[in-house]
């Protein structure tokens, strides 16, 4: 489980753009022929709330997709912490581009921001903690590595990005193959190089598991104590994970078990949009 970096999503980037671009602009900005071509302007993009920020990538993809010749001067990185109404970025060449541009530049970056401050807020809760918080599949149809990298920005961590990078053994697996140590066997034999996460419901299953040569074991809504109680069994063998129904309310205790990761959904879905705002000038 490695954190996704910019630099590993260049294509996604562009694609994510070009996609974003096509729905909003479509055959031509119709609103942006009011304005002379030759008209130039600057704007200045605000956020009217506190924030970490995440995007730059998709902002600046956005404008150089619509006309390399604007300029995108930025005053805050990706990570940092902003105030209500502090200036993020200003842009600068043809008011027509300047306008075609704006929401699908603010668009991304006021939901990847809102991913960033989401798991900011939760990372704060456990800081002084030797503990992981990691992100889930639970993200916006194609929008899952920007949304994992956002999680990154805001001091979390990205668990598998999809089904196909780890194998996540759950309840209904271990039914059809028969048992978890069948389960694990199998998936050993199928990508010996890939992870392996096995899913517990609780203690007696959870000793299964740590017979096996699986990589991490999620506990999945155990009891405090049962968690603790797994802890201790486990030893440092293998990797814990923490999982199911915790909140902003639980997460500390559940922090305090001794578990290694706990992974929560509502990093990248629970999320409300930071307010941005973008004012132009000529």
């Amino acid at each position: 489980m490695a954190n996704l970096t910019i630099e590993q999503l260049a294509a996604e980037v562009r694609d994510n753009v070009r996609v974003a671009l096509a729905e909003d602009v479509g055959t031509g900005d119709i609103t942006a022929q009011l304005i002379p071509a030759e008209q130039q302007a600057r704007a200045r993009v605000i956020t009217r709330e506190d924030a970490i920020i995440s995007g730059m990538a998709w902002v600046n993809e956005v404008f150089r997709q619509v006309d390399p010749a604007v300029e995108v001067i930025w005053h805050v990185a990706d990570g940092e912490r902003v105030s209500t109404n502090q200036v993020l970025f200003e842009l600068v060449g043809s008011a027509r581009s300047l306008l075609t541009g704006e929401r699908t530049a603010l668009n991304f970056m006021q939901t990847l921001s809102a991913v960033a401050t989401r798991c900011g807020y939760f990372a704060d809760k456990v800081k002084d903690l030797p503990i992981k918080l990691l992100d889930t599949r639970k993200t916006i149809p194609g929008l899952r590595l920007a949304q994992k990298y956002a999680v990154t920005c805001g001091g979390c961590h990205n668990h598998r990005i999809g089904l196909y990078d780890v194998f996540l053994i759950k309840e209904n697996h271990i039914t059809a193959c028969g048992g978890i140590k069948e389960a694990v066997e199998t998936a050993r034999r199928i990508a010996p190089e890939k992870p392996i996460e096995v899913e517990v419901e609780n203690l007696d299953e959870f000793a299964e598991a740590l017979k096996t040569s699986a990589d991490i074991i999620m506990l999945d809504e155990l009891s405090y104590e049962d968690m603790r109680t797994a802890v201790k069994l486990n030893a440092g063998q293998v990797k814990l994970e923490a999982s199911g129904g915790i909140n902003e309310q639980t997460l500390r205790a559940v922090a305090e078990t001794g578990v290694d990761f706990i992974s929560l959904g509502t990093l990248t879905k629970n999320v409300k949009a930071v307010d941005l705002s973008m004012r132009l000038s000529l």
